[in-house]
């Protein structure tokens, strides 16, 4: 990993007093910012502790000799160096005075974004969410440059406070042949997007710190005009998104709906339910916990509509190991706040031998869901729990009313000894739509007849569909050892 800080530039807006001593200190390529407030000593902060830089409390000359070594803060009390990526905050009294500053130090750091390059490649929107400091700025930014340089791709960044692309009207290196629009006020960014759309015909749209609903509006607008946009928000996890009022019109939007008594009944959930209310500005959400851990969902739509209704979330889990090479496992989303929903919500059904009641109910999940990790999508090897040796031949799978191509591209990245046919015939169990197959008298018949086995899922969903066949082939596996 390359890093550009220009620390020293930083630096040189400081009283000596606090510049010898970051100058000298083992830990300054590590340094987040420098606090600075009227009346206390001055404090560096490192990622692992603060630590204070000098005896002396600041004066009103010690800050005005930052102050005029700056440039004119913004609306949003925000300032830069030139050609720097820092970023300077100022705190004010009531009258407008200048009483602290805190002093961000801006990186470019050059190859942060590989664990998702493939997702870059699809052409999909992308929202990146994570709490203030965790380098969500950082990925935009590297994002921004593969996009515009690598990709060729016709790249506009609407920076706001110009902390992607640096202060002064040249913008910095770091972002390649992207182009930067800037922002008068930060109240106007929903405008000086649509105007980028409007005027400079973009492939490609990079907004930092989406926050408001004008905001999430434009967004929408942007996306419906076939616009790729990569945007960041606030936020830990998606699920704190659906709850925030403001900004959850970026994945949809959520209204509630009143079912009638015959529906309510056969999805087994409330009359009053929450849905999405429209498709969503972004296909793929990424969760940035650490720099090197990050959570992505690449269907956006599917993961909402899931956590609306109560279930758990299968979710892709990226990190790089000790050696720099990217992993990618499979986890569930262990939510503290699911949706109460009955069993006939989250149980799968074997029609012709009922599984036992400990099994389907809907707070006792089996016990591989809450292992951390059950695979590496990039793996062929199986589960460890499952006996592969002890299966004396491949089970094949008859799909009522399941999307054949997604069940079959989600059974193969696992590499498990399933293939899915068509042809009732061939097959050696049935796996459907618990609400169809209810109904299908006709089909039940033949799986008498040909004494095979009927599974139900209650919905199409990636979840519901890979833990009803990971149960099915732990099922064969142990009457292949017996």
């Amino acid at each position: 990993m390359l890093i550009a800080d220009d620390l020293d530039k930083l630096l040189e807006i400081l009283p000596d007093f606090i510049k010898i001593p970051l100058h000298n200190h083992n830990s300054r390529k590590q340094l987040i910012e420098v606090v600075i407030d009227l009346g206390r000593r001055p404090e560096a902060r490192f990622p692992s502790r603060p630590e204070y830089l000098s005896l002396r409390n600041l004066s009103w000359s010690d800050l005005d000799f930052c102050i005029k070594r700056i440039g004119p803060f913004s609306g949003d009390n925000r300032a830069g160096i030139e050609k720097t990526l820092h970023r300077i905050s100022c705190i004010k009294n009531r009258q407008g005075n200048i009483m602290g500053l805190t002093c961000r130090v801006g990186r470019a750091i050059f190859g942060t974004i590989s664990i998702i390059r493939d997702l870059l490649e699809r052409q999909e929107s992308i929202l990146i969410l994570g709490k203030p400091g965790v380098g969500k700025t950082t990925a935009i930014r590297e994002i921004a440059r593969i996009l515009a340089d690598e990709m060729e791709k016709r790249v506009v960044i609407i920076d706001t406070s110009n902390e992607i692309a640096g202060d002064g009207d040249i913008p910095h290196p770091s972002i390649g042949r992207a182009r930067r629009m800037q922002v008068a006020r930060p109240e106007l960014q929903h405008q000086v997007m649509i105007e980028a759309v409007e005027n400079h015909m973009p492939e490609v749209i990079i907004i930092d710190e989406i926050g408001t609903e004008l905001e999430a509006f434009a967004a929408r607008t942007i996306a419906e005009r076939g616009v790729q946009l990569v945007g960041t928000a606030h936020g830990n996890r998606l699920e704190s998104l659906i709850k925030n009022p403001t900004l959850v019109d970026l994945v949809g939007g959520i209204q509630q709906v009143t079912l009638g008594d015959d529906e309510a009944k056969r999805r087994g959930t409330q009359k009053s339910i929450l849905e999405r209310k429209s498709s969503s500005a972004f296909q793929v959400t990424i969760e940035i916990h650490d720099r090197s851990n990050w959570i992505i969902h690449e269907a956006v739509e599917d993961t909402v509509d899931q956590i609306l209704q109560g279930y758990q979330v299968l979710q892709q889990r990226r990190h790089l190991d000790s050696s720099g090479k990217s992993i990618i496992d499979c986890d569930v989303s262990l939510q503290s706040e699911i949706k109460n929903s009955v069993n006939a919500n989250s149980q799968w059904r074997n029609l012709s031998e009922p599984l036992p009641l400990s099994l389907i109910e809907s707070d006792n999940y089996p016990d591989y869901l809450l292992k951390k990790s059950l695979t590496s999508f990039s793996s062929n090897k199986f589960l460890k729990e499952v006996s592969v040796s002890s299966l004396e031949q491949v089970i094949w799978v008859y799909p009522y009313l399941i999307n054949y191509n997604n069940c079959k591209i989600w059974i193969d990245s696992f590499g498990w000894p399933i293939i899915l046919t068509k042809r009732i015939e061939k097959a050696d169990v049935i796996l459907g739509l618990y609400s169809e197959l209810k109904q299908n008298t006709k089909l039940r018949q033949i799986a008498k007849i040909r004494k095979m086995k009927i599974y139900t899922i209650p919905n199409n969903s990636r979840f519901q569909i890979i833990r009803a066949v990971y149960k099915l082939l732990k099922m064969h596996s142990e009457k292949a050892i017996k």
